[in-house]
């Protein structure tokens, strides 16, 4: 039976992700600190977070040590597609024409930014 991906993140296990992505594995103790940079958070909140997303298959804990160390179970990357996926298909009846268009609408895009999107895009028609 194959097994299903873990489920899309709330924002809050998206933060902390964001964190973990960062500092790479880490203690509660330094995911705590670093979150608390952004959004002040009790180290029980973070240890709470930290074990349900254990449970959903988020992170996986390495318990070899005192200090039990997490991890996410998937990469930055790929987070980021599957939940672009699913505005795809939500948002935008998967239309990725509609979706790029109104994300450059949306926010002032740098020039170093519309270079390199303009670099994948003539690799994508390269690729077709």
């Amino acid at each position: 039976m194959k097994k299903s991906p873990p489920p899309k993140p709330t924002d809050t296990e998206l933060a902390i992700l964001r964190v973990l992505w960062r500092l790479g594995p880490a203690t509660v103790r330094a995911v705590h600190a670093e979150f608390n940079r952004v959004q002040e958070t009790g180290y029980t909140t973070v240890l709470k977070m930290l074990q349900i997303m254990t449970e959903k298959g988020l992170v996986r804990r390495d318990e070899s040590e005192r200090s039990h160390v997490y991890q996410p179970v998937l990469s930055e990357q790929h987070v980021q597609r599957q939940l672009v996926g699913h505005l795809l298909d939500r948002a935008f009846g998967g239309s990725a024409q509609k979706l790029v268009m109104q994300a450059l609408a949306s926010k002032k895009s740098s020039p170093r930014e519309l270079a390199e999107i303009r670099r994948l895009l003539d690799k994508l028609e390269k690729e077709a």
